[in-house]
């Protein structure tokens, strides 16, 4: 008889967990998955998949604008927001049904409801006790909510995708990827939105030069953008809610969402319980095999909050399976992860920072080119385009490379592969450019700043 019921027992169906179940059952591991809410976690249902199909339903009013300057007459355009949820709902739930297929194909067993640890060998669901020689936490990460008087009348992430009509006033509450890309989305969509953010620039951990252009674009598009403020209160009034600021000012709005962050989504597993360590965020405590405090206990995506990018969590599932049923133990590199944030224009980022560069190298190179891409001077749309990149001084190499405008995200996750292997500023220089594009415009710079 087998020791265990499961060789591995992963708690958590997003992206990670899911990744990490499929491949140590195509190792040839006894795999259980273990889900409360919905196949493909956060990602798939209420974050990146639903969110960057509402922002290109909010670029066609800027493509319907621009129209005109190439020669077209289009007519008024009318916006239907309950058949755009209806569209997006389908795509969910057939991707739902895709990551059920992988993980069945597999020969994962999925159980529906909420796990809880029983040991440092147990999980219990259900009112079952199942026993497992490893066990995965995969439980991602929940929105987090200001304790203010009134939050209950606000909504997060979560909620938006689920909007029983589209409001015409929005205040978003935050200045990360999420607040940026949700105001972008209701602006577009025709809301008038204010958003609110105690920083003053949008977007911390990017490089400065990106920050201050992005609150610069937001702001010519029409967004009301109020930095260094915070909601204070919200109340309703005569049928609208009422944001107070920490300056006792008001906004009238029919609704306010907060995008104040996220945390990890430890409570209520009998993580503690088990003697998993959490940091003072609440994040499970792993080294670089994604092993917590008890040996046979792992922890993988935002729950860790290493990296908390879908990508990420997807690699270090594969990782994690591989090493403990593939015989191929590995661990991942964090250095040079991409990313990207899909605001109106979108911006995108790899490697080091200005600021990081500066305190890491001393010695260090800037270039970078600001422009109004080709399709603009016939639009007339007052957008401008800014690229940069990041070069150790001594070496030459390029160590970070920064973008905002039109298909920052796709230009990025090519760079990226040049960062991973070391690239030099010499070796772009030496790089032909595609014209006209306004990627060439990496492989053009030759004026430092």
């Amino acid at each position: 008889m087998p020791a265990y019921d499961y060789d591995f027992f992963v708690i958590g169906a997003g992206s990670g967990g899911v990744r990490a179940a499929r491949i140590a059952a195509t190792h040839g591991a006894r795999v259980a998955v273990a889900e409360e809410r919905y196949l493909g976690g956060t990602c798939v249902n209420v974050g990146c998949i639903p969110k960057k199909l509402l922002v290109y339903a909010s670029e066609f009013a800027d493509a319907f604008a621009d129209a005109a300057g190439f020669g077209w007459e289009v007519g008024a355009p009318t916006f239907d927001w309950s058949r755009l949820l209806g569209n997006k709902d389908r795509e969910i739930e057939r991707l739902n049904g895709v990551y059920e297929r992988l993980l069945t194909a597999a020969g994962a067993r999925i159980i529906r409801g909420r796990a809880e640890l029983a040991g440092a060998h147990a999980v219990r669901i259900n009112g079952a006790t199942f026993t497992a020689r490893y066990i995965l936490l995969a439980t991602g990460s929940w929105p987090t909510v200001p304790e203010i008087p009134g939050a209950d009348l606000a909504i997060t992430s979560n909620e938006a995708f689920h909007l029983a009509r589209l409001p015409r006033r929005v205040v978003i509450v935050g200045g990360g990827y999420i607040a940026v890309e949700f105001a972008g989305i209701f602006h577009g969509l025709g809301a008038q939105v204010t958003l609110i953010h105690r920083g003053d620039a949008l977007l911390r951990g990017f490089d400065d030069d990106l920050r201050i252009a992005l609150g610069e674009e937001i702001r010519q598009r029409g967004i009301d953008l109020r930095l260094k403020s915070r909601v204070t209160a919200i109340a309703r009034s005569d049928g609208h809610l009422r944001a107070t600021l920490e300056d006792h000012s008001t906004v009238t709005t029919e609704l306010v969402m907060f995008a104040t962050g996220r945390h990890p989504n430890s409570r209520g597993f009998g993580v503690e319980e088990a003697g998993v360590a959490l940091d003072r965020d609440g994040a499970v405590v792993v080294g670089e095999d994604s092993r917590s405090s008890v040996e046979s206990i792992f922890a993988i995506g935002d729950l860790t909050n290493r990296r908390c990018l879908t990508p990420v969590a997807i690699a270090e599932g594969h990782a994690l399976a591989d090493t403990l049923f593939g015989n191929r133990p590995r661990t991942l590199d964090y250095d040079n992860i991409p990313s990207a944030v899909f605001s109106q224009p979108p911006l995108a980022s790899v490697g080091l920072s200005e600021a990081e560069a500066r305190r890491r190298y001393g010695r260090v190179d800037i270039y970078k080119s600001a422009f109004t891409p080709l399709k603009h001077t016939l639009s007339g749309r007052r957008e401008r385009t800014l690229m940069k990149l990041v070069v150790d001084g001594d070496s030459g190499r390029v160590v970070g490379a920064h973008m905002i405008g039109a298909d920052a995200g796709e230009i990025i996750q090519g760079l990226a592969i040049a960062l991973k292997c070391g690239a030099t500023k010499a070796q772009f220089d030496a790089t032909i450019g595609i014209h006209p594009t306004a990627a060439e415009e990496f492989v053009t710079m030759r004026q430092k700043s």
